[in-house]
């Protein structure tokens, strides 16, 4: 049993959706997701980055406060089905711009991430609009340690390594990866690599991609879909393709401690 209390085995569901502009039409599908989540058995719902509301418009006006309107329905809806809902969003800063926030909420959590790592790059600017968060973050979801990542974080294995330091056996990584020639390969071989810098599961859950729905990328970073989890030797236990759905693994903590054993990685790292 690790140090957080893990008992068993734990049911995650990754909710992957197609954020619009409007926060409330969106919590009406973080609503109907999570209870869909529960149905299934999962414990722990993730959903992207930028749920609230897709990039490519003005932020400022759409952020709220974690104790607004839009996060207190999100910790409703987490209580009334008793799950551990994980849902991106966007609070002020106070210097006139934004916070990548994952809100972390139900189950006996109550948390929040603000995004490291911001995504300037490939022509976007994250920074111009979004200020950084400082401090890494683990929650605990029935004893297990689970890490909380954004996005463009997933770049970074420090932070993972990090956050499994700090006895994280599951790492999330909701995002709204941007589409272009070969981001799809770079976000799965990302997802892959993190799960063995760390021995870790690590949860990814991407905006689905909006062309399947008949919209389109526009300049923003907006989703292509293919939410997975890797598990800790680097192997996809499942996934998803582009279009929005809603899926359900079971993931063993446990087995992430005996891979680390076997391959000792972070224990033998010497930078």
């Amino acid at each position: 049993m690790s140090r957080w209390g893990y008992t068993g085995r734990m049911r995650i569901a990754l909710a992957q959706i197609s954020s619009t502009p409007d926060p409330q039409e969106n919590l009406a599908e973080v609503e109907r997701r999570t209870r869909a989540a529960a149905q299934a058995g999962a414990r722990l719902v993730v959903f992207p980055e930028a749920t609230m509301c897709c990039f490519g418009v003005k932020l400022g006006p759409v952020a709220e406060p974690l104790n607004g309107p839009w996060a207190s329905r999100v910790r409703e809806v987490a209580a009334e089905t008793g799950v551990t809902v994980v849902a991106g969003m966007f609070t002020p800063s106070g210097d006139g711009r934004v916070r990548n926030t994952l809100l972390a909420t139900g189950g006996g959590v109550e948390a929040h991430y603000d995004k490291i790592h911001m995504f300037d790059a490939f022509g976007f600017a994250e920074s111009d609009t979004v200020a950084p968060g400082q401090e890494p973050v683990a929650i605990g979801v029935d004893g297990t340690a689970v890490g909380l990542t954004t996005c463009y974080d997933v770049r970074f294995p420090g932070l993972y390594q990090l956050l499994a330091d700090r006895g994280a056996t599951v790492i999330l990584v909701p995002a709204s990866w941007g589409a272009g020639e070969g981001k799809r390969e770079q976000w799965e071989l990302l997802v892959r690599a993190r799960a063995l810098d760390t021995g870790s599961y690590v949860v990814a859950c991407d905006q689905a991609d909006p062309t399947t729905l008949g919209r389109e990328h526009g300049k923003a970073p907006t989703g292509i879909g293919v939410s997975l989890v890797a598990g800790p030797r680097g192997e996809v236990v499942d996934g998803l393709e582009a279009e929005p759905g809603l899926l359900v693994v079971d993931v063993d903590p446990g087995h992430a401690e005996k891979v680390r054993e076997q391959i000792p990685v972070l224990a033998n790292r010497r930078f």
